[in-house]
């Protein structure tokens, strides 16, 4: 396999006839037929399953780093530990702060006590008031007061409940004051107990830790990555494709994949995800390549590239490119006009024909590369 810009490709063996004619050379060939692999060409790395950065939720400096590259950790497991004593005091403060408002909404909390003892005070008034206006009101039907006077009673309970229920009140709304207090406290008390936690740095799914980034003592910010940790059971090759032949690419399809760090041998695989949207980054679509032949170099990260067959013609009939000039013409020999035809693939080196000529024309060009030979075995690569 080698990196081509055009993809698949086909292994022919032709005959060149070179003919000196006033000084220029010529050539001479049938078209032949073979079979012609298309593939698509893709070069990405190795990527662990489940694969993502461990980083930093708070600032400061890392007073412990548990972990070493090649560990296996489990989720949840404690790997670094941020120096966070700003988080530490907060969180302490707040709690206390929430534990004062819980106590401010018992019954015997002070302002509550007087709130309820302002009250109290206040039916009570209300309430001797009542049995005053009974009774001046019955003394009025027998004509015993003046209705002056059982007006004065009257306005006196009126002022004794308005105010007992001004009081009742105030007590009520000194409790909500002190549950939104309460409430309020606690949020904070809740988030500063999350803050603080983020001075413990744990996994968020176990897996392998295939890179350490930072060391115990070093200064980080909330984002920095300190490691990077994937599903070590699990290895696919990640590949940008592109743009201008992702059309051509879907799941299932087969593809061949060699590693940078040992050409010579080559592993099976299938597509087995092709990314919904384009990645900005690497300006290309990004897809997910599985492997079907037993992977025995599993370092993530480790550079490849592959060709994926995207399509196969059977006894396919091809000829070199430097028989058809770019209006699709091919001169035929014997003939003074040349001749129209119908391509197929195409790539650097060879044309497929699809009709126009058949495999006893023979064909004729003065575009003769100037290293030919007069036999040579041609590895063509087809879009």
């Amino acid at each position: 396999m080698r990196k081509m810009k055009n993809t698949p490709f086909v292994l022919v063996l032709l005959s060149w006839v070179f003919v000196e004619g006033c000084g220029k050379k010529t050539e001479e060939t049938h078209p032949v037929r073979r079979d012609v692999t298309e593939t698509v060409f893709a070069s990405g790395y190795l990527e662990a399953q489940n694969s993502y950065s461990l980083t930093a939720q708070t600032d400061g400096y890392l007073l412990a780093v548990r972990f070493e590259e090649g560990d296996i950790v489990e989720s949840g497991a404690l790997l670094a530990v941020v120096d966070g004593e700003e988080n530490r005091i907060n969180a302490q403060s707040a709690a206390a702060l929430s534990a004062i408002a819980k106590s401010n909404t018992l019954p015997t909390a002070p302002l509550l006590a007087q709130a309820e003892n302002a009250m109290e005070i206040a039916r009570r008034k209300r309430d001797q008031d009542a049995v005053q206006e009974r009774r001046y009101r019955d003394l009025l039907q027998s004509n015993s007061i003046s209705k002056v006077d059982y007006e004065n009673a009257l306005l006196q309970y009126q002022t004794s409940d308005a105010n007992y229920r001004s009081a009742l009140a105030s007590y009520k709304n000194q409790q909500q004051q002190a549950q939104q207090q309460l409430i309020s406290d606690q949020a904070l008390s809740n988030v500063n107990r999350i803050v603080e936690r983020k001075n413990q740095v744990r996994a968020v799914l176990g897996g392998k830790v295939y890179k350490k980034y930072k060391q115990a003592g070093d200064y980080v910010r909330r984002g920095d990555v300190i490691a990077d940790i994937g599903n070590a059971e699990t290895i696919y090759a990640k590949v940008s494709i592109d743009e201008s032949v992702i059309a051509k690419v879907r799941v299932g399809q087969k593809a061949d994949i060699q590693l940078n760090t040992d050409k010579s041998k080559v592993y099976r695989a299938t597509v087995r995800e092709i990314a919904p949207s384009f990645d900005e980054a690497s300006q290309s679509f990004i897809c997910k390549l599985y492997f079907d032949t037993p992977l025995d170099f599993r370092i993530a990260r480790t550079q490849l590239q592959c060709n994926i067959l995207v399509g196969r013609v059977a006894q396919a009939l091809v000829i070199p490119r430097n028989y058809i000039d770019y209006g699709g013409f091919v001169q035929v020999k014997g003939e003074a006009d040349k001749r129209k035809i119908k391509t197929g693939f195409t790539s650097n080196d060879w044309v497929q024909v699809e009709s126009g000529i058949d495999e006893s024309t023979l064909l004729v060009t003065d575009n003769v590369p100037a290293n030919n030979t007069a036999t040579s075995e041609v590895g063509a690569q087809f879009k």
